[in-house]
């Protein structure tokens, strides 16, 4: 009797587990619609809700039944368009920073840190110095080869003979690696201001002066690389274990890996193309979803996809109104939010495990 008294609460917490996940992932569902309202309400030029609705009908062509000014269907317009980037760039990065923790094993890795970001910001503007390649769809197919290009080089220098990638050689490399190209950008940059004008907004990581055009050219990248994110999540389980013991549960180290590179490079470099080099998200959204989900990466991508987005749409909302009547780039939004996190991460005696 007595065992069983002991033993009843540990079955007990097992099978709430699962509740509690579940729960936890409707909290950000409602926390999701919340800050996608607030997205919608909340700018630098204030506007009334009704005129909200109907200025989104009129912008996308339908009829509200009443006269709507031109302001307020631009208004609408752009609001929608942000609310869709942050969306996507939240929900890409989020996935992108939880599949590089996972296959390195790093509990600092995200895209900008091991200088992903900066690989796609080197492609597109060797694409615009080179090519005078200004389309959406163009910039985006460049930063998701550049993005992988820089995934590739930084694994392979980081794994060096070893089996297995040492975290801090991984971080090494990857800020190495990043500061070449950012200076190799800011060379391209300088020898031809000109052309790199509207380059300059989207190195800030912003979404200002964007279209519904950039959106539905990335958006079918990022979509993809979600789906196949959430395909890999279970065998992700399996590779945080150690390779030997992935091996030995009949994991394919070598597909899983290629294939979330592949991933990365999709959700990154299709994130960046959209909104520019957003740091620190990748980082920060795999940790707070941790302390939900557990080291379960089913969990821990389905947490992210949802949680990116909210800490997006969280920080572009301050971001239109931190310095009213202007606006400040979400990129530095998100790095002063980041910035300190990254600090406790590493002071912390023992990091979340992967």
């Amino acid at each position: 009797m007595e065992t069983t008294l002991r033993r009843a609460p540990a079955g007990g917490h097992r099978a709430s587990a699962p509740a509690r996940r579940i729960t936890g992932l409707a909290a950000g569902l409602v926390a999701l619609v919340a800050m996608i309202l607030a997205s919608f309400l909340i700018g630098s030029q204030p506007i009334a809700p009704d005129d909200i609705g109907a200025g989104l009908s009129a912008y996308l062509g339908l009829d509200s039944g009443r006269d709507v000014a031109p302001d307020v269907v631009n208004i609408a317009g752009l609001r929608l368009v942000r609310t869709l980037l942050g969306l996507l760039v939240g929900a890409g990065l989020g996935a992108a920073g939880a599949l590089i923790q996972a296959i390195t094993r790093n509990p600092v890795a995200e895209p900008g840190v091991l200088g992903i970001n900066a690989g796609a910001s080197f492609a597109v503007a060797l694409a615009i110095s080179l090519g005078g390649v200004g389309s959406p769809g163009g910039q985006v197919a460049f930063a998701a080869v550049g993005a992988l290009a820089a995934t590739g080089i930084v694994l392979l220098v980081g794994h060096g003979t070893g089996s297995t990638a040492d975290p801090a050689r991984l971080t090494l490399v990857g800020v190495a690696f990043g500061a070449i190209l950012s200076g190799v950008v800011k060379a391209l940059e300088l020898l031809d201001p000109a052309g790199f004008t509207a380059m300059l907004a989207w190195e800030s990581g912003s979404f200002e002066q964007r279209d519904m055009g950039v959106v539905a050219a990335c958006a079918p990248v990022v979509i993809a690389g979600l789906v196949a994110a959430c395909g890999l999540s279970g065998r992700l389980n399996a590779l945080a274990l150690g390779d030997d013991l992935a091996t030995a549960l009949g994991a394919n180290l070598v597909l899983v890996r290629a294939a979330a590179i592949v991933t990365i490079a999709a959700l990154a470099g299709g994130a960046a193309a959209m909104a520019g080099p957003i740091m620190f998200v990748g980082l920060m959204v795999p940790h707070i979803v941790r302390w939900f989900t557990g080291p379960d990466y089913r969990w821990i991508i389905a947490y992210g996809i949802v949680a990116g987005p909210v800490l997006m749409l969280a920080a572009d909302v301050v971001a239109r109104v931190a310095v009213w009547p202007g606006e400040m780039p979400v990129g530095i939004t998100t790095s002063f939010i980041g910035a300190p996190v990254l600090i406790w991460l590493v002071r912390r005696a023992k990091a979340v495990a992967l």
